[in-house]
């Protein structure tokens, strides 16, 4: 059931509209109904997995929170991580890590005759795990105390909006929403229009039409494709993944404000990033900080020396690439990042005074950012890391290809027009987000005039009318 879908719009407003009429208590069970429901319609054979780490996360706090042996809380804590990581270890990593023991296996010359699970993916289990995960963990370091309410508690795991594509929410900032009476008022809609219409813009208009030009070039043969055609196909992915997976998130606001529930800005600009850092305080920032605050900085963060904070960082950045997928593309992307970070970390500080002083430094560091994520988009696109090497030396060796692009469109047509289309598709939105980014609001748009909201609305309608992408496209992040 994709956002992008009619079915879901159905389901959706089917749901908004017995929600409404209901008491608050009504409400949550309605929620976790259509919560329920909505996972489902991927697959009913996963809710079992949700189920088994509801209860046992739910169990568990309560026990971490009412023993006073510290022994005791540690164990409880341990069965919590291993349900949750052993779940997506089966389900994910396990054939991955199989296959690469086969592979060191035939490498040396011992034949291993080990069998794959073949067992698929459940949509989004990395979200909610990693979100049942922090809470377990922040229960035993006595930030927050346990819910002793279980339906409340499931829909806290399980709510629709975000269940599949995060952003992944704490407790303590979610389950005061679902547990309070909420509130509903003009603002409420009006919010929740602008972050459904820009979010569909961005996964219809950009990522769906983005899609057929980076399929095309990453799935033909090596010996099929320019250079150039590699470079425009990373530049197309780039706005793919990010119109795709921050579009999702507008949309789960959009509703979730329409259902008197506040989720978090998982995306803040990042394309205008000016070094890895602030990079990963505007990409994904939910995972980001996950990252920081349950893997980095319990690992010792930028305490214990160069040395220790360099290690950290590496590790975490590696174990976030193995997070998004099980696969050595996602192993490279994670690793690629963390050398960013450590490379960045003893000029950052200075290089932030200088973009903060000088138009011309910033807008040069925003520029070798994101080509700096575009290389990393490579690695996290390839099938493979044979693909991403070669696409790699074609871009930097085939003067060939670069020079038929200098000769204009007629002898690189697939090149020009995927650029035009980039810019077509990618510039007006790039450009709004950059006045966005200027006025230093998320929600600047709504402070302006009617006449001028109702225009921009009309132009986000008007593309996905006129513009409708060849085919739907699964969200990206589903696969995670």
């Amino acid at each position: 059931m994709l956002f992008n879908s009619y079915l879901f719009w159905v389901f959706f407003m089917l749901v908004l509209a017995v929600y409404r009429l209901l008491p608050h208590r009504a409400q949550n069970v309605w929620l976790l109904v259509a919560s329920y429901v909505f996972y489902g319609s991927w697959d009913w054979r996963f809710l079992s997995l949700i189920w088994i780490s509801t209860l046992v996360d739910f169990i568990v706090a309560q026990r971490v929170h009412d023993v006073t042996s510290e022994t005791a809380r540690r164990r409880w804590l341990w069965l919590s991580m291993a349900t949750n990581l052993g779940l997506l270890g089966v389900f994910k990593y396990c054939d991955f890590f199989l296959s690469e023991l086969v592979q060191l296996g035939d490498m040396v010359g011992i034949s291993m005759p080990v069998r794959l699970l073949s067992v698929a993916l459940p949509v989004g289990i990395s979200f909610y795990t990693f979100q049942t995960m922090s809470y377990t963990i922040d229960v035993y370091r006595r930030r927050i105390t346990p819910s002793r309410d279980l339906p409340n508690f499931a829909l806290y795991v399980c709510y629709f909006p975000q269940l599949v594509a995060g952003p992944i929410e704490r407790y303590e900032r979610l389950m005061p929403q679902i547990e309070q009476p909420r509130k509903f008022s003009t603002g409420c809609f009006q919010e929740g229009l602008y972050h459904v219409l820009i979010g569909l813009m961005k996964k219809i208009v950009i990522a769906d039409n983005m899609a057929p030009i980076v399929n095309a070039v990453f799935d033909m043969p090596a010996d099929e494709i320019t250079g150039p055609e590699c470079l425009v196909a990373v530049y197309a992915f780039a706005f793919q993944i990010y119109g795709d997976f921050s579009g999702y998130s507008s949309i789960a606001q959009g509703v979730s404000k329409w259902l008197g529930i506040d989720l978090m800005f998982n995306f803040r600009m990042p394309y205008f990033a000016t070094s890895p850092s602030d990079f990963w305080r505007r990409w994904h920032i939910s995972l980001s900080q996950w990252l920081r605050d349950y893997l980095y900085i319990p690992l010792g963060g930028n305490r214990g020396g160069e040395f220790a904070t360099y290690r950290n960082l590496m590790l975490t950045m590696l174990l976030g690439g193995l997070w998004h997928g099980a696969a050595m593309t996602f192993v490279a992307w994670g690793l690629f990042h963390g050398l960013i970070l450590c490379l960045y970390r003893p000029v950052e500080r200075g290089l932030q005074v200088m973009v903060d002083r000088n138009g011309l430094v910033r807008f040069v560091a925003t520029v070798i950012m994101f080509h700096l994520v575009c290389f990393s988009w490579l690695l996290f696109r390839a099938q493979n890391m044979s693909q991403a090497i070669e696409m790699s030396r074609m871009m930097l060796l085939d003067f060939d290809g670069w020079a038929a692009v200098m000769s204009g469109p007629a002898t690189a047509p697939l090149f020009w027009s995927a650029f035009a289309m980039i810019l077509f598709f990618a510039l007006p939105v790039t450009a709004y987000e950059w006045w966005v980014e200027r006025r230093g609001k998320m929600l600047s748009l709504l402070s302006v005039r009617w006449p001028v909201r109702a225009a921009f609305y009309t132009y986000l309608v008007f593309m996905m009318w006129i513009f409708p992408p060849p085919t739907a496209s699964v969200f990206i992040y589903f696969q995670f």
